[in-house]
């Protein structure tokens, strides 16, 4: 359940503070959850990696599905991705949810060691 709760309340509050904050404002929000929410280690990871994977990569492809793959595949195509669309939306929701999941981590340590 608390696992649950943290991963629906770490996408929440992340994509709260995308609105007003630099995308960076999303690993502020995945500590703080994790810190309120006490769970082992590597549920808190778990949790913010899911949270913020799912998240940003939703957010990724419906923007990409508003342009039509133009940005994406062209971005893709300079990446060693072979011009795959679904490749760079699956490394942003990757690369948001390392992010999330290690600031999440930090934050579980930082509430076992006090």
């Amino acid at each position: 359940m608390k696992f649950t709760v943290a991963f629906i309340l770490t996408a929440l509050l992340a994509f709260i503070s995308g609105l007003y904050f630099p995308w960076w404002g999303m690993a502020i929000t995945s500590a703080l959850v994790a810190v309120a929410i006490p769970q082992k280690p590597w549920k808190a990871f778990l949790a913010g990696f899911l949270g913020l994977f799912i998240l940003w990569a939703g957010l990724a492809f419906w923007i990409d599905m508003k342009n039509n793959h133009i940005l994406s595949v062209k971005i893709a195509s300079i990446l060693p991705l072979g011009g795959s669309h679904v490749a760079i939306i699956l490394v942003t929701g990757f690369i948001g949810g390392l992010v999330a999941g290690l600031a999440a981590l930090t934050g579980s340590f930082a509430r076992s060691s006090s």
